[in-house]
């Protein structure tokens, strides 16, 4: 029988006066990819940042890998440090003062405490050791707020296999990158998927990735509408269901599949 990595258990939020998730439950097994789709507004940042703690819960129960996470997102430490989450967005303003490999550093020290588990050797090599994995090892010396879009996403890639995970959550993780590049991030998350063993969950509004390379989906527009393969929750009766009747797909135009280019330009 499959691990159980994730268990929630009608979970609900309120803003304000307003539900914005509302009694959903689902599990995810080991080594499972899992999208979380549906229409602007159908709250799944929030139903995500509420599995995370980041928002309150009005009800509902999370756990991972058996151990209930608190309302804030309380764990372990050991378990805490099992667990990764990529946000839309990681815009520093400014000259941000943290270079590529201190801030993949902080994904490599234990939650809750100044010093890491283990020496200083043992930390820097772990760091080398993801920013060869995520193709960033010429990035260690740069600032952060240099980065381009792709280089800063390899780079938060870089922050989540620093240390061993169980769970990684995306919150549309390809946000601000064109098709090519868009391409190249998936291509090497599957890569570190398959070499971790990764359990992913991931929103995204890019229906055709998601129907060539997730496991599951779930289809939520305040509730949970639908969930199961890409081919029976991404069915035209079911979108038309969950996006409304004159819903048309938007097509994104990839390009033939390859690996990652290991230099993005970084913006004028």
């Amino acid at each position: 029988m499959a691990e159980m990595v994730l268990e929630v258990n009608h979970l609900s939020v309120r803003r304000d006066a307003v539900t914005a998730v509302d009694d959903v439950s689902f599990q995810l097994v080991a080594e499972s990819d899992t999208a979380l789709v549906g229409p602007n507004g159908a709250g799944k940042s929030t139903l995500v940042q509420a599995i995370l703690g980041i928002l309150p819960r009005h009800a509902g129960e999370v756990r991972f890998l058996g151990c209930s996470l608190g309302r804030r997102g309380q764990l372990p430490r050991e378990l805490r440090a099992k667990l990764a989450y990529l946000p839309q967005s990681l815009v520093p303003r400014g000259r941000f003062p943290l270079t590529v490999a201190e801030f993949v550093g902080l994904g490599w020290d234990p939650p809750g405490l100044a010093l890491p588990w283990m020496g200083r050797q043992e930390r820097g090599s772990a760091i080398r050791a993801a920013l060869s994995k995520t193709l960033c090892a010429d990035l260690a010396d740069r600032l952060l707020s240099e980065l381009s879009c792709g280089q800063l996403k390899r780079v938060l890639l870089a922050f989540c296999v620093v240390r061993p995970r169980r769970l990684l959550v995306l919150d549309e993780a390809q946000a601000g990158l064109d098709a090519r590049a868009a391409e190249q991030f998936h291509t090497l998350l599957y890569q570190l998927r398959r070499s971790e063993g990764w359990t992913i969950l991931q929103v995204s509004h890019d229906l055709e990735m998601v129907r060539r390379t997730c496991d599951g989906v779930l289809c939520l527009n305040r509730s949970l509408r639908c969930h199961g393969t890409p081919d029976h929750a991404l069915s035209p009766n079911r979108l038309a269901q969950i996006y409304g009747p004159g819903f048309v797909p938007y097509h994104h135009r990839h390009p033939p599949h390859r690996p990652p280019h290991p230099e993005d330009s970084p913006p004028a």
